[in-house]
């Protein structure tokens, strides 16, 4: 099973990525997905989720209205879109597959993103 995430890089305050996870290895319609962030001597913090369906999202408080979660099937990738990025955005960025609600067994590498001031 591998998680290939992808879409971080350098961006200025107020600006826009979007994060890609492409899922090989899995039956991807049958998992959840979900992507978290670390900053460095930090704990790793949940952003987002998406059912396997994808009739169902939820959002860490600290995102919402700001990130959107969504996923292909189709193409086995989940995305991750940021608007209106702000310095504290600034992390390491990880997605994750699970079965079951709230647990994920399957991480990608992660993808540095940097909101420059």
């Amino acid at each position: 099973v591998q998680l290939q995430a992808s879409g971080g890089g350098l961006v200025q305050t107020g600006g826009s990525l979007r994060l890609s996870c492409t899922a090989s290895g899995l039956s991807f319609r049958n998992y959840n997905m979900g992507w978290f962030r670390q900053v460095p001597g930090k704990e790793r913090e949940f952003l987002a989720a998406i059912r396997w369906s994808g009739d169902n999202t939820n959002y860490a408080d600290s995102v919402k209205g700001r990130f959107s979660i969504s996923r292909d099937n189709a193409k086995n990738t989940s995305y991750l879109q940021m608007n209106s990025l702000k310095p504290e955005d600034t992390a390491v960025y990880y997605c994750a597959a699970g079965t079951v609600s709230g647990v994920y067994g399957y991480w990608g590498q992660g993808t540095l993103v940097t909101v420059s001031s």
